[in-house]
Protein backbone atom coordinates (compact mmCIF):
# COMPACT_ATOMS: atom_id res chain seq x y z
CA UNK A 1 0.00 0.00 0.00
CA UNK A 2 1.66 4.02 -1.19
CA UNK A 3 0.59 7.29 -0.85
CA UNK A 4 1.90 10.04 -1.56
CA UNK A 5 2.65 13.48 0.36
CA UNK A 6 4.31 16.42 -1.84
CA UNK A 7 6.79 18.16 0.69
CA UNK A 8 9.15 21.29 0.14
CA UNK A 9 11.34 18.76 -2.42
CA UNK A 10 10.58 15.57 -2.59
CA UNK A 11 7.46 13.24 -2.73
CA UNK A 12 8.01 10.91 -0.23
CA UNK A 13 6.41 7.53 -0.21
CA UNK A 14 4.72 5.09 2.52
CA UNK A 15 3.95 1.05 2.88
CA UNK A 16 2.97 -0.48 5.35
CA UNK A 17 4.65 -2.10 8.05
CA UNK A 18 4.35 -5.74 8.07
CA UNK A 19 0.73 -6.97 9.34
CA UNK A 20 0.25 -3.90 11.61
CA UNK A 21 -1.22 -0.25 10.75
CA UNK A 22 1.64 1.48 10.93
CA UNK A 23 2.65 3.29 7.84
CA UNK A 24 6.60 3.61 7.42
CA UNK A 25 8.55 6.42 5.01
CA UNK A 26 10.24 4.81 2.16
CA UNK A 27 13.26 6.92 3.46
CA UNK A 28 13.94 6.06 6.74
CA UNK A 29 16.42 8.85 8.81
CA UNK A 30 19.01 6.91 10.00
CA UNK A 31 20.34 8.26 13.24
CA UNK A 32 23.70 6.25 14.17
CA UNK A 33 25.32 9.81 13.23
CA UNK A 34 23.93 11.77 15.55
CA UNK A 35 24.87 9.51 18.27
CA UNK A 36 28.79 10.61 17.89
CA UNK A 37 30.65 7.51 18.54
CA UNK A 38 33.33 6.77 15.80
CA UNK A 39 31.57 9.15 13.28
CA UNK A 40 32.78 12.66 12.64
CA UNK A 41 30.21 14.66 14.92
CA UNK A 42 28.88 18.04 13.81
CA UNK A 43 26.82 19.19 16.88
CA UNK A 44 23.58 18.62 18.33
CA UNK A 45 21.84 21.43 17.03
CA UNK A 46 22.86 21.28 13.75
CA UNK A 47 21.50 17.34 14.06
CA UNK A 48 18.20 18.31 15.75
CA UNK A 49 17.88 20.93 12.54
CA UNK A 50 18.19 18.27 10.21
CA UNK A 51 15.78 16.03 11.74
CA UNK A 52 13.39 18.91 10.87
CA UNK A 53 14.43 19.10 7.90
CA UNK A 54 13.52 15.44 6.89
CA UNK A 55 9.83 15.80 8.55
CA UNK A 56 9.51 19.06 6.25
CA UNK A 57 10.48 16.78 3.12
CA UNK A 58 8.09 13.84 4.23
CA UNK A 59 9.91 11.37 6.37
CA UNK A 60 8.47 9.88 9.26
CA UNK A 61 10.54 7.24 10.05
CA UNK A 62 13.25 7.25 12.23
CA UNK A 63 16.03 4.56 13.35
CA UNK A 64 17.97 5.22 16.65
CA UNK A 65 19.13 2.37 18.99
CA UNK A 66 20.79 2.48 22.58
CA UNK A 67 24.29 1.64 21.60
CA UNK A 68 24.83 4.61 19.27
CA UNK A 69 26.64 7.23 20.72
CA UNK A 70 25.83 5.46 24.48
CA UNK A 71 22.24 6.72 23.98
CA UNK A 72 23.23 10.31 22.80
CA UNK A 73 21.67 9.30 19.84
CA UNK A 74 18.12 8.81 20.98
CA UNK A 75 18.64 11.75 23.15
CA UNK A 76 18.95 14.01 20.28
CA UNK A 77 15.98 11.99 18.24
CA UNK A 78 13.99 12.78 21.50
CA UNK A 79 14.91 16.95 21.67
CA UNK A 80 14.04 16.77 18.02
CA UNK A 81 10.63 14.86 17.72
CA UNK A 82 9.28 16.74 21.17
CA UNK A 83 6.06 18.23 20.18
CA UNK A 84 5.69 15.78 16.98
CA UNK A 85 5.17 12.30 18.29
CA UNK A 86 2.16 11.63 16.47
CA UNK A 87 3.75 12.74 13.30
CA UNK A 88 6.38 10.00 13.63
CA UNK A 89 7.35 6.17 13.55
CA UNK A 90 10.06 5.87 16.08
CA UNK A 91 12.58 2.54 15.69
CA UNK A 92 14.91 2.16 18.43
CA UNK A 93 17.34 -1.40 19.51
CA UNK A 94 18.26 -3.39 22.45
CA UNK A 95 22.18 -4.60 22.18
CA UNK A 96 23.18 -7.87 22.18
CA UNK A 97 24.56 -7.90 25.97
CA UNK A 98 20.92 -6.61 27.33
CA UNK A 99 18.74 -9.98 25.89
CA UNK A 100 17.70 -11.16 29.14
CA UNK A 101 14.32 -10.44 29.71
CA UNK A 102 14.77 -8.16 32.68
CA UNK A 103 17.58 -6.74 30.71
CA UNK A 104 14.88 -6.09 28.12
CA UNK A 105 12.23 -4.01 29.65
CA UNK A 106 15.68 -2.13 31.42
CA UNK A 107 16.76 -0.83 28.10
CA UNK A 108 13.51 -0.46 26.57
CA UNK A 109 12.91 1.64 29.77
CA UNK A 110 15.50 4.13 29.40
CA UNK A 111 15.39 3.99 25.55
CA UNK A 112 11.90 5.93 25.96
CA UNK A 113 13.21 7.96 28.40
CA UNK A 114 16.15 9.45 26.62
CA UNK A 115 13.54 9.84 23.53
CA UNK A 116 10.97 11.67 25.85
CA UNK A 117 8.18 9.26 24.78
CA UNK A 118 5.80 6.51 26.09
CA UNK A 119 6.52 4.38 23.88
CA UNK A 120 8.23 3.16 20.84
CA UNK A 121 6.78 1.88 17.31
CA UNK A 122 9.95 -0.47 16.26
CA UNK A 123 11.79 -2.41 18.78
CA UNK A 124 14.49 -4.36 17.21
CA UNK A 125 16.91 -6.61 18.63
CA UNK A 126 20.07 -5.36 17.27
CA UNK A 127 22.28 -8.56 16.99
CA UNK A 128 21.39 -12.16 18.05
CA UNK A 129 23.60 -13.32 21.38
CA UNK A 130 24.13 -16.69 21.46
CA UNK A 131 24.58 -17.33 24.51
CA UNK A 132 20.58 -15.63 25.51
CA UNK A 133 17.61 -18.19 24.33
CA UNK A 134 15.72 -16.32 21.98
CA UNK A 135 12.90 -17.82 23.29
CA UNK A 136 13.73 -15.75 26.57
CA UNK A 137 14.08 -12.12 24.76
CA UNK A 138 11.00 -12.87 22.37
CA UNK A 139 8.72 -13.87 25.25
CA UNK A 140 9.94 -10.34 27.01
CA UNK A 141 9.64 -8.45 23.72
CA UNK A 142 5.69 -10.04 23.42
CA UNK A 143 5.31 -9.23 26.77
CA UNK A 144 6.06 -5.24 25.78
CA UNK A 145 4.29 -5.35 22.90
CA UNK A 146 1.10 -6.33 24.83
CA UNK A 147 1.84 -3.69 27.27
CA UNK A 148 1.61 -1.10 24.91
CA UNK A 149 5.38 0.03 25.26
CA UNK A 150 6.29 -0.80 21.43
CA UNK A 151 4.03 -1.48 18.78
CA UNK A 152 5.87 -3.86 16.58
CA UNK A 153 8.76 -6.43 17.12
CA UNK A 154 11.63 -6.36 14.40
CA UNK A 155 15.34 -8.38 14.02
CA UNK A 156 18.05 -7.20 12.97
CA UNK A 157 21.39 -9.20 11.78
CA UNK A 158 19.43 -12.52 11.63
CA UNK A 159 20.12 -15.65 9.17
CA UNK A 160 16.54 -17.19 8.03
CA UNK A 161 17.08 -20.12 10.47
CA UNK A 162 16.88 -17.80 13.21
CA UNK A 163 14.45 -15.63 11.63
CA UNK A 164 12.19 -18.39 11.63
CA UNK A 165 12.67 -19.61 14.98
CA UNK A 166 11.88 -15.76 16.27
CA UNK A 167 8.47 -16.15 14.15
CA UNK A 168 7.72 -19.14 15.56
CA UNK A 169 7.85 -17.17 19.07
CA UNK A 170 5.60 -14.68 18.02
CA UNK A 171 4.92 -12.10 15.58
CA UNK A 172 8.05 -10.17 13.26
CA UNK A 173 7.20 -7.58 12.15
CA UNK A 174 10.26 -6.24 10.35
CA UNK A 175 13.73 -7.28 9.91
CA UNK A 176 16.62 -4.61 9.30
CA UNK A 177 19.48 -6.20 7.40
CA UNK A 178 22.33 -4.62 6.01
CA UNK A 179 21.26 -4.37 1.48
CA UNK A 180 22.83 -2.48 -1.28
CA UNK A 181 24.60 -3.14 -4.61
CA UNK A 182 27.67 -3.63 -2.63
CA UNK A 183 25.99 -6.67 0.26
CA UNK A 184 23.04 -8.70 -1.22
CA UNK A 185 23.26 -11.95 0.70
CA UNK A 186 19.27 -11.79 2.22
CA UNK A 187 18.04 -12.39 -1.73
CA UNK A 188 19.32 -15.53 -1.02
CA UNK A 189 17.08 -17.05 1.66
CA UNK A 190 15.85 -14.14 3.88
CA UNK A 191 14.26 -11.52 1.23
CA UNK A 192 12.00 -14.71 -0.15
CA UNK A 193 10.79 -15.83 3.22
CA UNK A 194 10.23 -12.08 4.19
CA UNK A 195 8.16 -11.86 1.14
CA UNK A 196 5.89 -14.64 2.03
CA UNK A 197 5.54 -13.90 5.63
CA UNK A 198 4.36 -10.28 4.77
CA UNK A 199 7.62 -9.32 6.99
CA UNK A 200 8.71 -5.73 6.14
CA UNK A 201 12.57 -4.90 5.45
CA UNK A 202 14.48 -1.91 6.25
CA UNK A 203 17.88 -2.05 4.87
CA UNK A 204 20.67 -0.83 6.48
CA UNK A 205 24.17 0.36 4.96
CA UNK A 206 21.97 1.28 1.82
CA UNK A 207 25.11 3.16 0.31
CA UNK A 208 27.95 0.94 1.91
CA UNK A 209 28.89 3.96 4.40
CA UNK A 210 29.49 5.80 1.33
CA UNK A 211 31.12 3.90 -0.82
CA UNK A 212 27.86 3.90 -2.98
CA UNK A 213 28.36 7.83 -3.53
CA UNK A 214 31.46 7.28 -5.05
CA UNK A 215 33.48 10.03 -3.14
CA UNK A 216 36.15 6.99 -2.87
CA UNK A 217 36.35 6.49 -6.15
CA UNK A 218 35.95 9.28 -8.23
CA UNK A 219 36.19 11.84 -5.79
CA UNK A 220 39.67 12.17 -4.70
CA UNK A 221 38.44 10.73 -1.21
CA UNK A 222 40.88 8.81 1.12
CA UNK A 223 39.52 7.02 4.16
CA UNK A 224 41.93 7.98 6.79
CA UNK A 225 43.77 5.32 8.74
CA UNK A 226 41.56 6.40 12.50
CA UNK A 227 38.14 6.22 10.30
CA UNK A 228 36.74 2.97 11.58
CA UNK A 229 35.40 1.89 7.82
CA UNK A 230 39.35 1.69 7.33
CA UNK A 231 39.34 -2.06 8.81
CA UNK A 232 35.70 -3.11 7.05
CA UNK A 233 35.94 -5.28 4.21
CA UNK A 234 34.51 -2.68 1.57
CA UNK A 235 36.99 -0.49 2.10
CA UNK A 236 40.20 -2.58 2.36
CA UNK A 237 42.77 -1.62 -0.68
CA UNK A 238 41.90 -4.64 -2.79
CA UNK A 239 38.25 -4.49 -2.87
CA UNK A 240 37.99 -0.97 -3.56
CA UNK A 241 39.55 -1.82 -6.78
CA UNK A 242 37.43 -4.55 -7.42
CA UNK A 243 34.34 -2.07 -6.67
CA UNK A 244 35.60 0.13 -9.72
CA UNK A 245 33.61 -1.36 -12.24
CA UNK A 246 30.51 -1.19 -10.58
CA UNK A 247 31.01 2.73 -8.90
CA UNK A 248 31.69 3.39 -13.12
CA UNK A 249 28.34 1.85 -13.71
CA UNK A 250 26.40 3.65 -11.51
CA UNK A 251 28.03 6.91 -12.61
CA UNK A 252 27.37 6.18 -16.44
CA UNK A 253 23.47 5.91 -15.55
CA UNK A 254 23.67 8.69 -13.08
CA UNK A 255 25.01 10.64 -16.02
CA UNK A 256 22.48 9.62 -18.55
CA UNK A 257 19.19 10.59 -16.45
CA UNK A 258 21.11 13.69 -14.45
CA UNK A 259 20.93 12.34 -10.84
CA UNK A 260 23.83 11.57 -8.13
CA UNK A 261 25.36 8.40 -7.88
CA UNK A 262 23.45 8.00 -4.70
CA UNK A 263 19.91 9.00 -5.93
CA UNK A 264 20.67 5.68 -8.42
CA UNK A 265 22.00 3.17 -5.61
CA UNK A 266 19.09 3.98 -3.67
CA UNK A 267 16.80 3.73 -6.42
CA UNK A 268 18.04 0.65 -7.25
CA UNK A 269 17.04 -0.76 -3.66
CA UNK A 270 13.29 0.82 -4.26
CA UNK A 271 13.05 -0.76 -6.59
CA UNK A 272 13.78 -4.50 -5.13
CA UNK A 273 10.51 -6.39 -4.46
CA UNK A 274 10.34 -6.66 -0.89
CA UNK A 275 12.30 -3.87 0.48
CA UNK A 276 10.09 -1.32 2.62
CA UNK A 277 12.10 1.15 3.48
CA UNK A 278 15.70 2.29 3.10
CA UNK A 279 17.46 3.79 6.05
CA UNK A 280 20.00 6.52 5.44
CA UNK A 281 21.96 8.55 7.60
CA UNK A 282 23.81 11.87 7.25
CA UNK A 283 24.18 14.96 9.12
CA UNK A 284 24.38 17.09 5.79
CA UNK A 285 21.00 18.72 4.93
CA UNK A 286 22.52 18.68 1.15
CA UNK A 287 23.03 15.12 1.42
CA UNK A 288 19.68 14.69 2.49
CA UNK A 289 17.80 16.09 0.32
CA UNK A 290 19.56 14.23 -2.56
CA UNK A 291 18.91 11.06 -1.11
CA UNK A 292 15.26 11.99 -0.91
CA UNK A 293 15.31 12.75 -4.59
CA UNK A 294 15.79 8.82 -5.04
CA UNK A 295 12.39 8.64 -4.47
CA UNK A 296 11.70 10.14 -8.50
CA UNK A 297 14.30 8.16 -10.00
CA UNK A 298 13.04 5.67 -12.43
CA UNK A 299 15.20 2.77 -13.63
CA UNK A 300 14.28 0.79 -16.61
CA UNK A 301 14.36 -3.59 -16.53
CA UNK A 302 17.37 -3.53 -18.29
CA UNK A 303 19.22 -1.09 -16.08
CA UNK A 304 17.98 -2.58 -12.93
CA UNK A 305 19.21 -5.72 -15.02
CA UNK A 306 22.24 -4.25 -16.15
CA UNK A 307 23.54 -3.09 -12.20
CA UNK A 308 22.41 -6.51 -10.84
CA UNK A 309 24.44 -8.07 -13.11
CA UNK A 310 27.58 -6.08 -12.65
CA UNK A 311 27.05 -6.02 -8.83
CA UNK A 312 26.77 -9.74 -8.59
CA UNK A 313 29.78 -9.70 -10.40
CA UNK A 314 31.82 -7.79 -8.12
CA UNK A 315 30.30 -9.24 -5.49
CA UNK A 316 31.71 -12.61 -5.81
CA UNK A 317 35.50 -10.89 -6.80
CA UNK A 318 35.33 -9.63 -2.80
Amino acid sequence: MKDYLRKRNAIMEYQLLGKTGIKISRITFGCWEMGGGPWEFTSDQNNIALIHAALENGVTTFDTAEIYGSGHSEEVLGAALEGRRQDCVVATKVSPDHLRAADVRTAVTASLKRLRMDYVDIYYIHWPNADIAIEETMAEMNKLKQEGLIRAIGVSNFDLDLLKQALSLGRVDVIQPEYSLLHRAIEDGVLPFCLDNEISVCSYSSIAKGILTGAYHLGGKVIKEDDFRATRRLFLKDHLEKETELIHLIKRVADEKGVSLSQIAIGWLLHQQGLSSAILGTQSEKHLLDNLKSLDVKLSAEELAVLSDVSSKVIRSL
